[in-house]
């Protein structure tokens, strides 16, 4: 009996919210760890192989049992068209059990919701948004733990896998649990936000992000509206006030609406401290957001909003924000040989553009570079999106423009003869010799102490050139 009380679910309710059948193994289960690589297998794991465009988990499967996987899902059609591989495994491995469903991902997804189920007084909160989500996220979770126990999903765990995986991380000990959810297909957030079942939602923005796949911000509009799903006359979203979908969201949201962007009673901008962050006031009480931007200043306070929703005090608001601390690559300070402000973990035409007025906002006599690196997953937007960055770089107060990348030779072309008074190279790909290359000749153009913006997609790996300014420091 331990070991079933163990297990995060029992095989009956596994079957039950999977619609999966038990082929092979032993009817008595436990699996402590759920996990879609079966490099990070360990004992008693839930193993979900997933198929992909050029990849078929069910592969791996010998390897997630050598490591000690306890439980493993298998695609009716893969255990069909294969049965003796598997069976053979079962005869190798009696102490596994083997459950077939239709389509793992899709198992995956309802055995996560399953789990969520187990924990019926836990505060559920989603956060989604064209960008500013993992930051809202993180300003949220920094506020919350003030009263809360909190778990909360580890970077941008967000997606179709992301989010199942993260709420497996739930235990009895936590109180509120503070999950964003990211899309890049149609339905994406339809299908998480039915894991979930938040009563409480944020929405940051409605931008341009993945626009190439949905097609218009109408449809990302209605996609994110999703994360309202499950409120069912009971539940609070959290809207911009300003958002062009303003009124489209509000009449999506089954129970209390709260807008934000603006002080209110109780918050009360003060300064904005350039490099340094935002000053502002919660009941009076002082707090400084040490993530720059008027863009974090807004993301900030939409997790304000749900904050007080929740009952938080006005102390516990200014403590949780006081805490926070930037994460990686995102609007991070870094004080060095140079000023960096790396934002390299993401990157759309919205993110983009704020990242390009924030420093350019800065005025304190020093030279500034901007390197842009690619924005991806635009589809036929691409080209016309990066041009736009071209001319928001070129009317910028930057000094030195640098475009790195493959798509961003698009905006070098635009502006290249037109960037008045500034200096503009373009460098192709994103091997570590173009950014070595890219690092050379900010040395070369500015003098040390200047501000340097490294701006792109996460696959870019623009960070790389921090560590060769920085002589190998973070």
């Amino acid at each position: 009996m331990i070991g079933i009380d163990k297990s995060l679910l029992t095989l009956e309710k596994l079957l039950e919210a999977t619609d999966g059948v038990h082929v092979l193994g032993p009817s008595s289960i436990t699996f402590t760890s759920v996990t879609t690589d079966s490099r990070s297998v360990e004992k008693d794991s839930l193993f979900v192989p997933l198929i992909g465009e050029n990849q078929d988990g069910h592969k791996y499967i010998p390897q997630a049992i050598e490591k000690g996987a306890g439980v493993i899902f298998i695609a009716k059609k893969n255990f069909e068209d294969d049965s003796n591989f598997f069976v053979q495994l079962h005869h190798d491995n009696p102490g596994v059990t083997f459950i077939a469903v239709d389509n793992t991902m899709t198992a995956l997804q309802k055995a996560a919701g399953a789990y969520v189920e187990k924990f019926p007084h836990l505060i559920k909160i989603a956060i989604t948004g064209s960008s500013g989500k993992t930051t809202t996220k993180e300003i949220l979770v920094s506020i919350m733990k003030q009263k809360y126990n909190v778990i909360c999903n580890k970077g941008n765990l967000n997606s179709e896998t992301g989010l199942p995986l993260s709420v497996f991380n739930i235990r009895p000990e936590h109180e509120c649990g503070i999950f964003e959810m990211g899309m890049n297909r149609q339905n994406e957030i339809g299908e998480i936000s039915a894991v979930l079942k938040a009563n409480f939602a944020i929405i940051t923005n409605i931008g341009t992000a993945h626009i190439g796949i949905l097609g218009s911000r109408e449809n990302i509009a209605k996609e994110k509206a999703k994360v309202f799903d499950h409120f069912h006359n009971f539940g609070t979203g959290v809207i911009p006030y300003d958002d062009d979908f303003v009124d489209f969201l509000k009449d999506q949201i089954e129970g209390k609406v709260v807008l934000y962007g603006k002080d209110t009673e109780t918050v009360k901008y003060a300064a904005d401290l350039g490099l340094g962050g935002t000053s502002f006031t919660v009941g009076g009480i002082k707090a400084v957001l040490s993530i720059p931007g008027k863009y974090n200043y807004k993301n900030a306070l939409g997790a304000i909003a749900l904050a007080e929703v929740l009952g938080l005090s006005s102390g516990e608001i200014a403590k949780g924000i006081n805490e926070l601390k930037p994460m990686f690559g995102r609007s991070q300070v870094l004080e060095g040989k140079y000023t960096i402000v790396q934002d390299c973990y993401n990157a759309n035409p919205d993110s983009m553009e704020k990242s390009i007025e924030f420093v350019s906002s800065v005025n304190d006599g020093r030279k500034k570079v901007f390197v842009l690196g690619d924005m991806l997953e635009l589809g036929q937007n691409s080209a016309r999106e990066h041009e736009k960055a071209g001319e928001l770089a070129a009317n910028s107060s930057a000094d030195v423009l640098i475009f790195a990348g493959d798509e961003m030779k698009a905006a070098f072309e635009k502006i290249k003869d037109s960037a008045a008074g500034k200096e503009v190279f373009y460098f192709n790909g994103k091997s570590d010799d173009t950014m070595k290359a890219i690092a050379e000749k900010i040395k070369s153009a500015v003098p040390e102490k200047s501000i340097v913006l490294i701006k792109g997609s996460r696959g870019m790996g623009l960070e790389r050139i921090t560590e060769i300014l920085e002589g190998g420091s973070k």
